[in-house]
């Protein structure tokens, strides 16, 4: 995704997608890439219609995967999580007495079969000045089997407008799945804008998938 630079008071930052491979037990998957795929950790709480918290959204239990399912060209082997087959929502995050504000991005598994998802979505805010990408905060984890009609969610966080001006504001959240290039357009849930600074402020930041809830 290209990301277009905001000129106004030098404020500017850096998107960028990273995928994390991934591989099941498979005897044969294991001659390519000995690498594990491990399953995200079950959450409970009421956020959505399916009753997943996006602050600690659920995937599957039970540890290491053996039998991902169908969708890829290899035997016994999930596919990746595709744009299409996700309902991608957000909420705001933010709890009183936090230096930055936070919004969690839940994406589920609609697709009707298991897929695999790790690594950072790409997210740009538009704004009126123009469209600002977030910068990528901490380190991927392994990969996920994301069961169909479960839940992970990540963190993005971004500056809060405290300068009593009305500072940049937010029109809206574009998300893009780990290594898709389709995205997703959303209603921005966060606080109205972000502050106008000199170029040393925070920049906005997304976490790792599964990083909502853990201070990605």
């Amino acid at each position: 995704m290209r990301a277009h630079k905001i000129t106004f008071a030098a404020l500017a930052v850096i998107a960028g997608l990273s995928l994390t491979a991934c591989q099941n037990d498979d005897d044969a998957a294991a001659k390519t890439d000995p690498s594990p795929v491990t399953t995200a950790s079950p959450s409970s709480g009421d956020s959505g219609s399916d009753g997943s918290d996006p602050a600690s959204p659920e995937a599957s239990s039970g540890g290491k995967d053996t039998s991902a399912g169908t969708g890829s060209d290899k035997p016994g082997q999930a596919a990746k999580c595709r744009t299409d087959g996700l309902k991608i929502t957000a909420i705001d995050n933010f709890i009183d007495g936090d230096r930055d504000g936070t919004v969690a991005v839940e994406m589920k598994n609609t697709s009707g079969r298991d897929c695999v998802i790790a690594g950072f979505a790409g997210v740009d805010l538009k704004t009126n000045a123009g469209t600002l990408s977030a910068e990528r905060k901490g380190e991927p984890g392994d990969p996920y089997v994301l069961k169909s009609g479960k839940s992970i969610a990540f963190s993005v966080t971004y500056p809060l407008n405290e300068t009593g001006g009305s500072g940049v504001r937010i029109t809206g959240l574009v998300v893009t799945p780990p290594n898709e290039t389709k995205s997703v357009t959303l209603p921005w849930p966060g606080k109205p804008s972000l502050p106008v600074t000199d170029g040393s402020g925070e920049p906005v930041r997304v976490g790792p998938i599964g990083s909502a809830g853990q201070g990605g």
